[in-house]
């Protein structure tokens, strides 16, 4: 019961972040973009240092044969491309977003987003206090960006800021639903051995493919430094979450 209720409050934490939007309403638009594409590195480094450093590990730890957990890190990935691709979930820039009716397509992919991310955390908590929290953590870090984004394409695709706080909302309180199905079920299916890898797999696949490619945007050689530093920072963070839960 106790790991349940972090678990709750874990994913209600990242489900507020879906509020996040109402802190920018007035902010000019170019300060906005360089705040995003900080957070955007930040995210990345820590998102592939929760894959590469908490979670394989701790799948491959639990099977002799580590065929099986790299195995279902590359289902993630492929899981990943799927949902992506033919659910409509992306990260997008206001400009070049169709208007209305990418509107809500946006709110059922990131829906379907925030569903899995629940389950990420359930799953991870079920192994450890302790990789539930950087697990958490990593989802957090990711979320921002994308919730700021994605509250821009709905202003953008015409609902008002009220509408738009709402349905954002709405959409990401699905995590709880995720999080609530994967630790009932988690006696069905070893969680180590599917769930964690699929995770580790559906991180480096939103590192690779929805934010590092945002970075690319800019080529000025000071925001190229500046990024590259902060991707570090996310990755060294993950690291010092590691070695200070082994020690």
């Amino acid at each position: 019961m106790y790991i349940l209720m972090l678990t709750i409050l874990a994913v209600i934490i990242v489900s507020l972040i879906a509020f996040i939007g109402i802190i920018f309403v007035r902010t000019d638009e170019k300060r906005l973009q360089k705040v995003t594409t900080l957070l955007v590195a930040f995210a990345s480094g820590s998102l592939l240092g929760s894959a590469f450093l908490h979670l394989i590990p701790e799948a491959l730890s639990v099977e002799n044969d580590p065929i099986m957990p790299l195995f279902y890190v590359l289902l993630g990935l492929v899981f990943f491309f799927v949902m992506e691709k033919f659910l409509y979930w992306r990260h997008c820039h206001v400009k070049s977003c169709p208007t209305h009716t990418f509107v809500y397509l946006n709110l059922i992919g990131d829906g379907i987003h925030n569903f899995l991310d629940g389950m990420i955390i359930a799953a991870t908590f079920l192994i450890s206090i302790e990789l539930g929290f950087t697990t958490t953590l990593a989802v957090v870090l990711h979320e921002i960006p994308q919730e700021i984004g994605d509250f821009g394409v709905l202003i953008y695709g015409g609902l008002s800021r009220k509408k738009a706080l709402m349905f954002n909302f709405i959409s990401a309180i699905t995590a709880i639903a995720g999080a609530l199905l994967a630790y009932f079920l988690a006696d069905l299916r070893s969680v180590e051995t599917f769930l964690v890898p699929l995770a580790a797999g559906g991180f480096i696949y939103i590192a690779s493919t929805d934010l590092l490619p945002e970075l690319h945007k800019r080529s000025n050689p000071k925001d190229s430094i500046v990024q590259f530093i902060v991707f570090l920072i996310g990755l060294l963070f993950m690291a010092y979450f590691k070695i200070a839960f082994e020690s």
